[in-house]
């Protein structure tokens, strides 16, 4: 499968699919499904509310008294009545899909969302932080799909593609013409089979490359090591907290101490959130069971969440670079560094969601997620549309067609100085 690379608006068609739908979340719960009353409730509440009214549904409150068994029973009976009786053919699928939005709607909630089919797949997938591919993100510009980078250890990497071939055959059917979409549907559809054929050209030089598939695991983390004032200064850059997040930052942090670094940058500008548990085992590197990570509101009560270590041997400087797409997760930690670490924030106003959701697998493959917790900072701030405000406001400003890069990024330098004083 073909990674997109989320800088070009035309190859972004999956990707923005998922920010449509609002990615940007921390998800602290997965179930496998719905029980055959859920989902008998969700269908019926779907027929009377979703297809008329959209934005209108009413909740059954269900248990397991008779008086709910009553209630059901007549949502069954109202549901046959219309599926067998209504004068015009129903799509069952498409009444059900209807009838869940409408209530995810109904909540009035931005994080809310129902994701089915191909959306609901492409969303647990980027979260689960692997995917059935060959090892390459692409990217479109002004209808050339090239390779814009080469995942380390896969089926492509091995083959020889490179950063920089240009894509003009998928199974030996030219893709002049096709969005990336189809694109990657033609190398990773399910009629693709387990191999896919790329053809590139290469200084003008025409290749081909017999690729079989494998499991891929999306890197979200990069690293290396900056000299600043004499000292040596570790960098970790999270793209997103996906389930392989700590692994890959755990990792990342080892080799740089290895290297005998004396203070970290962590940039999660971009970042838009991702596992709770994944930001939580990141901040217990750092932070003792003395200290606290964040805390979680419900309707009744807040809990504070602490470290699990008796003590933490760590303690040298960490600066956290953000912006105003570093949201929710990402939020979660450069909160923590700042008030917990004592570290000081980099950039400008984060995006500020303040709120967690859970996502829920329908027997179907769908997903729903809806906000069930608002999260506060270790010292109780709410950061809902307000964002983490920095310790220190830096704002990188490029000009048309100017491209980032260390000379420019005040941003990073800013964090490499502070953390090398």
């Amino acid at each position: 499968m073909f990674k997109k690379n989320n800088k070009d608006k035309e190859n972004l068609e999956k990707v923005e699919e998922l920010d449509d739908s609002n990615v940007r979340e921390i998800i602290v719960e997965r179930r496998s499904g719905f029980n055959f009353s859920e989902v008998i409730i969700i269908m019926i509440i779907a027929i009377m509310f979703g297809f008329l009214l959209g934005n209108i549904v009413n909740f059954v409150v269900f248990s397991d008294n008779s008086s709910s068994d009553k209630e059901l029973d007549e949502l069954v009976t109202t549901y046959d009545n219309i599926i067998n009786n209504y004068y015009e053919d129903v799509d069952k699928e498409e009444l059900i899909d209807a009838g869940i939005q409408g209530m995810i709607n109904y909540l009035d909630d931005p994080y809310a969302t129902y994701f089915s089919g191909e959306a609901s797949e492409d969303f647990n997938q980027e979260l689960a932080g692997n995917y059935e591919g060959i090892g390459v993100e692409v990217m479109l510009n002004n209808g050339v799909v090239s390779v814009s980078r080469v995942f380390d250890n896969t089926p492509a990497s091995k083959a020889g593609v490179k950063v920089g071939d240009v894509v003009i055959k998928v199974n030996d059917t030219d893709i002049t013409g096709k969005s990336l979409t189809e694109v990657v549907s033609m190398i990773s559809g399910e009629n693709s089979g387990n191999k896919s054929k790329l053809t590139v050209t290469r200084n003008g030089e025409e290749l081909s490359f017999e690729l079989a598939k494998g499991t891929i695991e999306v890197p979200v983390v990069n690293s290396e090591i900056y000299e600043n004032n004499g000292k040596k200064i570790g960098y970790i850059k999270i793209d997103l907290f996906s389930s392989k997040v700590y692994k890959q930052f755990n990792s990342a942090l080892k080799n740089l101490e290895k290297n005998n670094i004396q203070g970290l940058v962590i940039d999660v500008r971009d970042n838009p959130g991702g596992y709770l548990s994944g930001v939580k085992s990141i901040l217990c590197l750092f932070l003792d069971k003395r200290q606290v990570l964040y805390q979680l509101q419900t309707k009744n009560k807040t809990e504070k969440i602490y470290g699990t270590k008796k003590s933490i041997e760590r303690d040298y400087p960490v600066s956290v670079i953000i912006n105003d797409e570093s949201a929710s997760a990402a939020e979660i930690l450069a909160s923590a560094f700042k008030e917990s670490y004592g570290s000081r924030i980099v950039g400008i106003n984060s995006y500020g969601k303040g709120t967690v959701q859970s996502a829920s697998d329908l027997n179907s493959g769908d997903t729903i997620k809806y906000t069930v917790q608002k999260w506060l900072t270790p010292d109780s701030n709410y950061i809902n549309d307000k964002g983490v405000v920095p310790t220190d406001r830096v704002e990188n400003v490029l000009q048309e067609g100017e491209i980032l890069t260390f000379d420019n990024d005040v941003m990073l330098q800013t964090a490499l100085s502070i953390v090398s004083e």
